[in-house]
């Protein structure tokens, strides 16, 4: 395949917003990097101008796809003492109708969603593995098959994480009725990641996710890290000990409490003291953290997912952003229930959240970086990439045994006729994106070389869509 050139008026790069870069793309890669400060020379070279405002294609790095297809369906008051707990019971119900048919429907319109929304890559934490029964499927992997499958037919790029579920809290109780189709032994478990590792591609990479430490007892968690250890080479290459590595944690005060009743440490605490946490690591939510948790989990280099809309949503809490921050800590975002599609939105609540709670503005912004919006941006693009594990959430960089083969080629346009960005320039861009409004700016989208979105419309949009309608009412019937 011959190279691409691409030109960008101002293109967001790691140092922040350069004039005048031109891109060269390659199988899917950009070519060296990005060269600064070139000035366009369209007779020797063909470059197809991109427009004013070029920026890299953030990752989503929590998303329970299936959700997407409930959103709005829990926002009525049964129970007086409603709270995550009641909303989890309603999602449970939802999960038992929805099989391999149902599930891709669903996931490939979520993934349209979020490209139109600016992700070009999503890490879906997969726990629907069997019929609602329990019994698997006649292909085991048929559900995290449909996940892959829907990934591909949007063009995302999907960061597969196959989650293990086992028990029904800390003190080891069995699942109920409505877990059962989460469940997994260890060795079921470790077979289908390595099955699925086989399938990896430009667009997937596959990772495991330990649902919570009260879905996983101890020995079965040190059993699948001992195992993956040992597991072969991916198809694309990817040695085992660079394998993601996901769990949701401390995300209800609940949560807390009973792991400080049966272990008598507090969730984040005792994780520390019993796995090998470190930069493979993305912890999700993490909400209901304490100082001496916060100051050992940054060193640690692993990355906190934050779900704003969703922790919010559930009421979850907040999380202490600036102090995690200020320590070193590294953070990405997810849409986690997808009660919104909208990495700005994400972004926005993250920082309304810490001015809320503090009554200051700007909580996030540094003197080295004194634009909120920029800070929150490069911050999601660098820990989103991380959890992935994938080489995406920048034009710089790549694979380190290929230097001349840079990131994945994907990138965002934003609209530069919008009345929203007229008279913004680069040191008010990024604030306006994130804080001046629910209009989407979003106009065009590449993943891996290949335009996904133009002038806000998915390549395959309706199509999908009409599937999608079909589905839900077969559902609701």
């Amino acid at each position: 395949m011959s190279s691409r050139f691409f030109h960008a008026e101002n293109a967001w790069l790691p140092d922040g917003w350069q004039r005048d870069v031109r891109f060269e793309i390659d199988g899917g890669r950009y070519l060296a990097g990005a060269l600064l400060d070139v000035r366009r020379d369209t007779h020797t070279r063909a470059e197809e101008p991109l427009g004013r405002w070029v920026v890299p294609g953030m990752p989503n790095l929590h998303s329970h796809a299936f959700q997407r297809a409930m959103a709005g369906l829990a926002e009525s008051r049964g129970d007086p003492q409603d709270s995550f707990w009641t909303w989890r019971e309603a999602m449970y119900a939802f999960a038992g109708t929805v099989g391999p048919d149902e599930l891709r429907a669903i996931a490939t319109q979520l993934y349209v969603e979020m490209l139109k929304a600016g992700y070009t890559q999503v890490c879906e934490f997969h726990y629907l593995h069997h019929q609602p029964d329990g019994r698997p499927y006649a292909d085991p992997a048929a559900m995290s098959l449909a996940l892959i499958d829907a990934a591909q037919e949007a063009g995302i790029g999907l960061t597969l994480l196959p989650t293990l579920y086992m028990t029904g809290g800390f003190d080891g109780r069995a699942l109920v009725d409505r877990q059962r189709r989460f469940a997994h032994d260890v060795d079921g478990y470790l077979r289908l990641v390595e099955r699925l590792r086989m399938l990896e591609s430009a667009h997937l990479r596959i990772g495991v996710a330990l649902h919570s430490l009260r879905a996983v007892p101890a020995d079965a968690m040190n059993a699948v890290l001992g195992g993956i250890d040992s597991l072969p080479v991916s198809r694309s290459g990817v040695p085992s000990s660079m394998m993601p590595i996901h769990m949701h944690i401390a995300e209800q005060i609940g949560e807390v409490q009973d792991c400080l009743a049966v272990r008598n440490a507090r969730p984040i605490e005792w994780l520390l003291e019993h796995a090998p946490v470190d930069a493979r690591w993305t912890l999700i939510h993490a909400t209901h953290i304490d100082e001496p948790e916060l100051r050992r989990l940054a060193a640690t280099g692993a990355v906190v997912g934050l779900c704003p809309t969703t922790e919010a949503n559930l009421g979850d809490g907040l999380f202490p952003l600036k102090d995690w921050l200020d320590a070193g800590g590294d953070i990405g975002i997810g849409s986690d229930s997808h009660i919104s599609v909208s990495p700005v939105e994400e972004l926005r609540w993250l920082e309304y959240g810490q001015r809320l709670v503090s009554r200051h503005r700007n909580i996030v912004a540094t003197p080295e970086q004194p634009s909120s919006g920029a800070r929150l941006f490069e911050c999601a693009l660098a820990g989103g990439a991380r959890a992935a594990r994938m080489p995406v959430g920048s034009f710089t960089g790549g694979e380190a045994d290929v230097p001349s083969v840079g990131n994945r080629a994907d990138l965002l346009v934003l609209d530069e006729h919008s009345a929203l960005l007229a008279g913004r320039d680069r040191a008010h861009l990024l604030d306006t994106w994130v804080f001046a409004g629910n209009s989407n700016l979003v106009r065009h989208v590449m993943v891996n070389g290949d335009w996904v979105v133009r002038d806000f419309q998915h390549r395959d949009e309706a199509r999908i869509a009409a599937r999608y309608r079909a589905i839900i009412a077969r559902l609701r019937a």
